[in-house]
């Protein structure tokens, strides 16, 4: 490893979005550790990797485990000794029904994941940005439209998507005084396997299904990169990036 390379850290990075930012920046030359539960997953991430470019490690982890987390960034502070950057983009959905029939357990395996793991990988992060020289670097977290506007019969999702946006405020200011720069990216129908249905029809605020635009899901994966790539004296705080087309602006 060159003393100029730089270290990323995606979660969820065998599916989707995650393996589409870990293609681009691992293409910009960073060595990406992708982690993710399923190894298989991220093993087909590795073999799309651009030849010539930043290399790939695939840490298998269940994020909404403090210790698998620990171990996680243990093996990036191992191998590299530093971490640039990190996206937190592992997340998942609870069925679509009312509310009041959510069971406990399906309410707290969201959490457990889209705000609990999301919440030990910033602290891991943190401690690591803190610690090495020279001291910084920067964390990104997926928010999705969702952060803003929730979709029919997704109080777990929406409710998890709204506390990231508190938590990225609260570590872009705390992260100050250690060069630590925090940023949300939230992002409406990339075209990923999850909004495959999107295409055929999608639950609307009136409750009719309709069929909503989609985006190429590299357009995303530019985007975070450009977050990336920022000096640490600059931070983008927050991005929406949608399909242009897509329900958002007018919902409900």
């Amino acid at each position: 490893m060159s003393e100029n390379s730089r270290i990323a850290v995606v979660t969820g990075g065998g599916t989707g979005i995650g393996q589409a930012v870990a293609l681009a920046l691992q293409a910009d030359g960073y060595n990406v550790v992708i982690a993710g539960r399923h190894r298989a997953k991220l093993e087909d991430t590795i073999k799309l990797a651009k030849p010539g470019a930043g290399e790939f490690r695939a840490v298998p982890t269940d994020i909404a485990d403090p210790l698998a987390v620990k171990a996680l960034f243990h093996a990036v502070d191992q191998a590299y000794g530093r971490l640039d950057v990190l996206f937190n983009n592992a997340g998942i959905g609870a069925p679509v029904k009312p509310m009041e029939e959510l069971t406990a357990e399906e309410w707290r395996k969201v959490v457990s994941i889209n705000l609990s793991g999301v919440f030990y990988c910033c602290q891991e992060a943190i401690k690591l940005m803190k610690a090495q020289d020279p001291q910084g670097g920067r964390i990104i977290n997926n928010g999705s439209i969702s952060a803003h506007s929730p979709r029919p019969m997704t109080a777990p999702y929406t409710a998890t998507k709204h506390a990231i946006t508190g938590l990225t405020k609260s570590i872009a200011l705390d992260g100050r005084p250690f060069n630590i720069a925090c940023s949300q990216v939230d992002i409406g129908n990339a075209a990923t396997e999850m909004t495959e249905p999107f295409v055929t029809g999608v639950m609307q605020a009136d409750g009719h299904k309709r069929p909503e635009p989609r985006m190429d899901v590299d357009h995303v994966a530019q985007a975070v990169l450009f977050m990336a790539n920022l000096p640490l004296e600059s931070n983008v705080l927050n991005m929406t990036i949608k399909a242009t087309n897509m329900p958002f602006e007018g919902r409900g």
